[in-house]
């Protein structure tokens, strides 16, 4: 069953690569995209002045491993 994250923080530049500090977020799990949605918006709102804080939804699926694109 596929679990949701949201994960972010904030990150040294806008390329939001490496967190200050190692200081990434991994907020969750939720059952549903829904409610990590919800969270999602809470924390995005609450830094939408700060131009290197991101977050985002991270879906992990144990049954469904991701596809290396390298």
């Amino acid at each position: 069953m596929a679990q949701f994250w949201v994960v972010g923080g904030e990150y040294t530049d806008t390329h939001f690569h490496e967190s200050v500090g190692g200081s990434e977020q991994w907020i969750g799990p939720f059952d549903d995209y829904k409610a990590a949605k919800e969270e999602w918006a809470k924390h995005a709102w609450n830094s939408v002045d700060c131009c290197h804080t991101r977050y985002r939804i991270e879906r992990i699926d144990p049954d469904s491993p991701p596809i290396c694109t390298d």
